[in-house]
């Protein structure tokens, strides 16, 4: 058996090697981070522009909803990520990039929803600034759903959407 040609050819492996590998990915990071670096530690990288801060975020991506129940942001990733399988199955075999897409927010979905359960909040370390001007924290999952949603946003915005 020719492993290239299963994973050419089978949508749905593709999917979980694409969401395993930010799955995988993410959580080492995160655990990394979490085994080194004090919670509230910063440790600068790039002089005036990118840290390692280690911060827990209770609300949803880049602190947004920080006063939600965890409840209602778990079952939204929850309910996230079914939506995103649900598109994916409808997505024909000649859309590989938005399927590629859609696999990168499954992984980062996963990855958080992860956190979630295990400490009622996410770990979050990622931390680039100009001056005193901060982007809210982030994370290896946060970076994949981004990069997975501008991906569909495209495919929306430019009518790329499969019939």
């Amino acid at each position: 058996m020719n492993i290239g040609a299963v994973i050419k050819n089978n949508k749905w492996v593709r999917l979980v090697i694409i969401a395993g590998v930010i799955l995988i990915a993410d959580l080492i990071t995160k655990e990394i981070i979490l085994r080194r670096v004090a919670l509230y530690e910063t440790i600068p990288v790039i002089s005036g522009f990118f840290n390692i801060t280690h911060i827990h975020n209770t609300g949803g991506a880049f602190g947004v909803f920080s006063q939600a129940s965890p409840l209602i942001l778990f079952a939204v990733a929850f309910f996230a990520a079914c939506f995103v399988i649900y598109f994916y199955a409808l997505t024909p075999d000649g859309y590989p990039v938005l399927a590629g897409g859609l696999a990168l927010i499954l992984g980062g979905a996963v990855g958080n929803l992860v956190d979630r359960v295990r400490f009622g909040s996410v770990v979050d370390f990622l931390d680039f600034y100009i001056g005193s001007y901060h982007w809210p924290a982030f994370n290896v999952a946060d970076s994949a759903i981004t990069v997975g949603g501008a991906i569909l946003l495209y495919h929306v915005l430019f009518q790329k959407i499969p019939e």
